[in-house]
């Protein structure tokens, strides 16, 4: 299997938002039948509320996508209220639809790095495969903010070995910025600290997807909203000729089963926002409303 090459950390620091939510907007309607990694994903992160004693009243899914982790919080957590929140207004709608009319479910459209809450808002924040998606200091400190002390975040992102073959394939290409780069672990941990949480636990799994050829990868990436954000990536169409090279380089790792292998790297991670911790006060920006809990 092919090694990643080290990640541009410029090409995270200036990832396009705007791009971000538009592939996610587009994918509102197809994602549920594209995303079965995110789902077993989603499953494996929430089974780790197993280990821990929490009663949380208000819960956070950030990064809510359809509501898959928003409907299993809620049915965990019955007495909880669960707020989702997207960056894409389409998923955030996708999502509401799917909760019954007398849900303790919210969703609405937000940016993770700018978050609309009050500070101290949530008991738990939960984020699975949002992270991504965003610069990892904002974000984090954000979570930090809107964290009640003594409550807790728990994540699932992809790391730098995630689409290994799809990155090789390219480079065999052309030398471009063809696909996400996804941020290591330890980076992911190191943000958290800097944020303010305290006890960060970050590990790591492959999962290996596997299709009879590479446009049904694509597919999936496309209907799921999976699209290469960074600021450096290629403006222009890719040629026939530059496709049917990249599905040449594929070729290569096909299996003994007949088969072309996806791999991903999960990242999952947790910490706690320390009692007494006080991480930081509420923004002063006029640009921003601020949903505020306070009975």
């Amino acid at each position: 299997m092919p090694s990643s090459p080290p990640v541009n950390r410029q090409s995270v620091a200036n990832l396009d938002r705007a791009a971000v939510r538009r592939a996610f907007e587009r994918a509102a309607d197809s994602y549920d039948a594209a995303a079965v990694l995110q789902r077993t994903v989603a499953d494996e992160l929430l089974g780790r509320l197993d280990l821990m004693t929490l009663k949380p009243q208000r819960i956070l899914d950030l990064g809510c996508g359809t509501g898959y982790c928003a409907r299993a919080l809620q049915k965990r957590y019955g007495k909880a209220r669960v707020f989702g929140l997207d960056l894409a207004h389409g998923m955030a709608c996708a999502a509401k639809k799917r909760c019954g009319w007398r849900s303790r479910q919210h969703f609405a459209c937000g940016d993770a790095e700018s978050l609309p809450f009050a500070s101290d808002s949530f008991d738990l924040v939960v984020s699975s495969l949002a992270l991504q998606w965003c610069q990892p200091d904002p974000a984090f400190t954000e979570m930090a903010r809107v964290l009640r002390p003594g409550g807790a975040l728990l994540f699932a992102s992809f790391g730098p070995d995630t689409l290994m073959e799809l990155r090789q394939a390219w480079k065999d290409v052309d030398n471009e910025t063809r696909v996400h780069d996804f941020i290591d672990m330890h980076d992911l941990g190191d943000a958290m600290l800097r944020a303010g949480l305290s006890d960060p636990v970050v590990d790591m799994d492959k999962r290996v997807l596997t299709y009879p050829d590479l446009a049904g990868l694509l597919r999936d990436l496309k209907d799921i909203g999976a699209s290469n954000a960074s600021q450096a990536r290629p403006r222009t169409l890719t040629g026939r000729a530059r496709f049917d090279r990249l599905h040449a380089a594929y070729e290569r790792f096909r299996n003994e089963q007949g088969r072309l292998p996806a791999t991903y790297e999960v990242v999952y991670g947790h910490a706690v926002l320390a009692p007494g911790a006080g991480v930081g006060a509420q923004p002063q920006d006029p640009d921003r409303q601020f949903v505020d809990f306070a009975p």
